[in-house]
């Protein structure tokens, strides 16, 4: 019997130094625009869920914590490394899927695509090949190989950038908007999948049933943390000022 995903994510962090993803005083503007501003988190629960309108700065957030931008000030750490400058260190650290698959794909083939990473950490093309085989048996996918990227669903293309993350073997994944456009079938197999995990994930999303199971929420409005705490709490309050705001026109408050 698998282990429930809890105790086999505490296994996975034993005999590690710091854990967890840690943003002290963390800020980032564009152009002189302020997107986020003094953000000060250390996340280390198994199931985060990080919720906020369109425009609060959360994928800016996510962007932080994946390393793929670096902050104007303060400092973000994972795991006690700065993620925008030990890019090599974060691919057994953190795996990143992007709401929209096809901003993840670059590889004509699903072979070539799951190889990708694992040829990035300096694993030989024959091996790396073996590892994307036995990876696609096990998902009963193997006559994907060969399959042209473009020939997938949204849906499948999603999971296909699924398994190029779980390849990798992080210990924490980001997922932005992770049930965006997908049909329901689509959704509850993606959620089972999810659940399933043994990594910390960092769930980034607008509504609030996708973070609803999440051991912690941090609410984020304005690019500041409005609320952080247990999900049924943080929810409560979002759901009550997204209630308020339609109420009237939600768009009024917004600046261009």
């Amino acid at each position: 019997m698998s282990l429930p995903y809890w105790t086999s994510w505490r296994a996975m962090m034993a005999g590690v130094g710091e854990t967890g993803i840690r943003l002290t005083g963390a800020g980032y503007s564009v152009a002189g625009k302020v997107i986020l501003s003094e953000i000060s988190l250390h996340l280390t629960e198994p199931r985060i869920g990080i919720i906020g309108r369109n425009g609060s700065g959360k994928s800016t957030l996510l962007r932080l914590m994946a390393g793929l931008i670096a902050p104007s000030s303060g400092t973000v750490r994972v795991d006690g490394l700065d993620p925008s400058r030990d890019r090599k260190a974060m691919l057994a650290r953190m795996g990143i899927l992007f709401q929209n698959p096809d901003h993840q794909i670059l590889f004509p083939t699903v072979g070539e695509e799951l190889g990708f990473g694992l040829r990035q950490i300096g694993l030989s093309e024959p091996a790396a090949r073996a590892k994307v085989r036995d990876l696609l048996a096990a998902e009963g996918r193997r006559h994907w190989e060969g399959a042209a990227t473009h020939t997938l669903s949204q849906g499948q293309r999603h999971y296909l950038c699924l398994l190029a993350v779980l390849l990798m073997q992080p210990q924490t994944i980001l997922l932005d908007e992770p049930f965006a456009g997908l049909d329901l079938p689509t959704q509850a197999r993606l959620s089972r999948r999810l659940t399933a995990l043994p990594q910390r994930l960092v769930t980034i999303s607008h509504d609030p049933a996708a973070v609803s199971g999440c051991d912690r929420v941090i609410w984020i409005e304005g690019g500041r943390v409005v609320a952080d705490g247990q999900a049924a709490a943080v929810l409560a309050g979002f759901t009550a000022r997204m209630a308020e705001l339609g109420e009237r026109d939600a768009d009024t408050d917004l600046s261009g």
